[in-house]
């Protein structure tokens, strides 16, 4: 591995929705977020040319989708939604967390197969315990409004000042009593990633 990649922790947190208030479904909505703290190698100076470290993250985003993928049961063919997000440490800068757009959002769709939707992100600059609402869209058509969603992710102890927090999170299913209509799952042509 890359000696720009120095992993501290690695945190995996599962979830079973049952129900929210009204009927309990034939199959509970499940998802999942797995998250990598690592030192952040440009931590404390301006670096201009910092490619080198999202190529570096190729391998760890793979990393990462292999574990979820394996913490949600490990059919990769269940997972309809995805998401990424990012925690930058107050001694780094926003575009760093925007070095795992491409290593985290490739990894999903290698490992889901033909996912075609573009993987919803967000980042921020934070302290230790920051939290981070990673939105979810389904992996086929960003259209499908049963799958918005987003799911509260953090380390109790992360990220450091000099620490970057990378995450992926997936699910299955759409939310526990969808009914607001829309394109359905169902229904998705698969042409351009949207419906």
């Amino acid at each position: 591995m890359s000696d720009l990649i120095a992993i501290r922790k690695i945190v995996t947190a599962t979830e079973e929705i049952r129900h929210e208030g009204g009927p309990e479904p034939a199959v509970p909505r499940c998802r999942g977020a797995i998250t990598v703290v690592m030192k952040n190698p440009y931590a404390g100076r301006y670096v201009e040319d910092i490619v080198p470290m999202m190529e570096a993250l190729t391998p760890v985003g793979l990393d990462m989708a292999g574990q979820l993928i394996k913490a949600l049961g490990g059919d990769a063919s269940r997972i309809d939604g995805y998401g990424k997000g990012a925690i930058v440490g107050e001694a780094g800068e926003l575009e760093h967390g925007a070095l795992w757009h491409v290593p985290g959002g490739y990894a999903m769709r290698e490992l889901l197969g033909d996912a075609r939707a573009i993987v919803p992100s967000s980042k921020k600059v934070g302290g230790v315990g920051t939290r981070l609402d990673v939105p979810i869209t389904h992996i086929n058509a960003s259209y499908v409004r049963g799958h918005f969603d987003a799911m509260e992710t953090g380390v109790a102890d992360a990220p450091k000042a000099d620490e970057i927090a990378f995450i992926l999170v997936m699910s299955i299913g759409s939310r526990i009593h969808d009914r607001v209509g829309g394109l359905k799952a169902a229904a998705i042509k698969g042409e351009d990633g949207l419906r």
